[in-house]
């Protein structure tokens, strides 16, 4: 099993966290569609408001996450180098 390197895995999670947060938005901005016939319809149809605004919280966490793998990352790098020269 390969490791990829720490500023790779961070970039990954701050990309997943943004598209989890544009997702999150899409479906907390779709308005409430009033011609649908039956509640099963609707919960077809209609996301969960709720559950989007804890899925763009947890996408905000991500991100914060990433940046902070990102930011050892760079610190790790920085010191490597101050001791390699």
């Amino acid at each position: 099993m390969q490791i990829p390197p720490s500023n790779v895995s961070g970039l990954a999670g701050l990309q997943s966290a943004q598209s989890g947060l544009t997702q999150a938005t899409i479906d907390i901005a779709k308005p409430a569609d009033t011609n649908l016939q039956t509640d099963e319809a609707r919960a077809v149809e209609q996301p969960d408001k709720t559950q989007a605004l804890v899925s763009a919280i947890e996408a905000e966490q991500q991100g914060e996450a990433a940046v902070e793998v990102l930011e050892a990352s760079s610190e790790t790098i920085g010191t490597i180098i101050d001791l390699e020269v």
